[in-house]
């Protein structure tokens, strides 16, 4: 029986997913990781464990994979980050080590990357949820309380015989319906919601003072901030009938966007920002999507697996 990858090859993977991730398009770099794949069977091991980790699970928590990573400190906790994920879906057990992420998993309702459900309430409300989606439903005598924990809920309230306030919870605050059809989003501690019949509530910690977002508004708050009120980007529910629907968006906000419907990782290049896309876009394939980008846009798709795929210049 071959060996398990041991602790230090798996922070060994763990540190080249950050460094390809800095510069996905460095050959000597991927030469060298592909010398180290090739060095030692637990070295392939703890990759693999590291793309089923991105790939079937689809829980590298947000962060990780950012375009950059901004310091030497900040690169080492998220390789410590990442290796705790490794050893615990590896079965190492007593790891004093916690992750909102096994929290998602054991969520109410959840969705996997590039899967989308609904869920009927026993009120009559109905829940949309998009991809990569885990969220936790209360109802008591006095409310109807939802607690989204990642991705994106599109929320259809009904009339409630016990005229109990229905409210969305998020860590930034909540969101209190007010006979409406509304989308909320959290992304990078950041909470969106978009509404798009009737009004919602907003009330954070900052400001307990509820802010009203009408129909046809939409608004980004955090810890510490709420944004001013924007109109709303038309086409925001497209994605209950697995489309993306975009308007002229740069090209790395549009990957972004493609990006939460794929597992594992999927980037662009910023230089690549002055590149605009606009058009209708069936989910059920992104790899066609990323192949009909290279054709029309000129730009090089490089895959260094199913679950890592980078967009950048030619």
């Amino acid at each position: 029986m071959s060996a398990s990858p041991s602790t230090a090859v798996l922070q060994d993977a763990a540190n080249w997913y950050l460094d390809l991730q800095e510069a996905p398009t460095n050959s000597e770099l991927r030469a060298s990781h592909h010398g180290w794949l090739a060095a030692d069977a637990t070295h392939r091991q703890a990759w693999a464990r590291l793309e089923k980790l991105q790939g079937k699970l689809a829980i590298v928590p947000a962060g990780l994979a950012q375009p950059a990573l901004s310091s030497a400190s900040h690169k080492r906790r998220a390789s410590i980050k990442l290796l705790g994920l490794l050893l615990m879906t590896g079965g190492v057990s007593g790891l004093a080590w916690q992750s909102t992420t096994f929290s998602n998993l054991r969520a109410d309702q959840r969705t996997a990357a590039g899967e989308r459900r609904s869920v009927r309430l026993d009120d009559g409300s109905t829940l949309q949820l998009n991809s990569a989606t885990a969220l936790n439903i209360d109802y008591s005598k006095k409310l109807r309380e939802i607690s989204l924990l990642q991705g994106e809920v599109l929320v259809q309230t009904a009339a409630d015989q016990q005229a109990r306030p229905l409210v969305v919870h998020t860590e930034q605050g909540s969101i209190r319906a007010l006979g409406t059809r509304f989308l909320v989003r959290r992304e990078n501690n950041l909470t969106q919601v978009r509404v798009l019949q009737h009004a919602v509530e907003v009330r954070t910690e900052q400001n307990l003072t509820p802010l009203r977002v009408n129909a046809g508004q939409q608004l980004w708050f955090g810890a510490g901030k709420t944004l001013a009120l924007e109109p709303l980007e038309s086409h925001a529910d497209a994605w209950i009938n697995g489309m993306l629907i975009v308007s002229d968006w740069p090209l790395p906000r549009f990957i972004a966007e493609l990006a939460r419907y794929r597992s594992g990782v999927l980037r662009c290049d910023p230089a690549l920002s002055k590149l605009r896309i606009s058009g209708a876009f069936q989910l059920a394939d992104s790899d066609a999507i990323l192949d009909n980008l290279s054709t029309t846009l000129g730009v090089k798709i490089q895959r260094l697996s199913r679950y890592w795929v980078s967009v950048g210049p030619v």
